[in-house]
């Protein structure tokens, strides 16, 4: 003998509703993490570039005058250029503006996190640094200094 069911019970039904809902929130987790994190590595691809600039323009400026600025300018343009924040860049260049001299650019920008709730910590962000040095050359005029003394630095 068959027994019959009465219409609209929950006999039988499998569970699994709440279970697809969390999985989107997982999914959706996920990708702004990995949103978050490429964030960080173009940024750095940015600064890396600002840098190059940076030293580029310094080295081949034309004065010792206007090296610190055209490197500061081009660094700026880089990042610009990119799309950042100028307020969040910092640059700094070491060196002199003499034949053979070591110029390093360092750029730092701080990029900012994405807010992912339950899983992003407190802070304003991750500061990404890149530095980059050239050689001023030593053949070029109207630069102070000795081509003599270049060996060491080339090397």
């Amino acid at each position: 003998m068959r027994r019959s069911m009465p219409a609209g019970g929950e006999a039988g039904f499998v569970g699994g509703a709440e279970g697809l809902a969390f999985g989107v929130l997982v999914f959706v987790a996920g990708t702004l993490v990995v949103a978050g994190a490429w964030g960080v590595i173009d940024a750095k691809m940015a600064t890396a570039t600002a840098a190059r600039e940076a030293a580029r323009a310094f080295v081949e400026a034309p004065d010792a005058a206007t090296a610190a600025r055209r490197a500061r300018e081009a660094a700026a343009g880089a990042m610009a250029q990119d799309g950042r924040s100028l307020d969040r860049v910092r640059v700094r260049v070491d060196g002199t503006f003499e034949r053979c001299a070591l110029v390093t650019a360092e750029v730092a920008y701080r990029a900012p996190f994405i807010r992912v709730p339950g899983i992003s910590g407190t802070g304003h962000g991750l500061t990404v640094t890149a530095r980059h040095s050239e050689i001023v050359d030593p053949y070029r005029s109207g630069v102070s200094g000795e081509v003599s003394g270049c060996a060491e630095v080339t090397r």
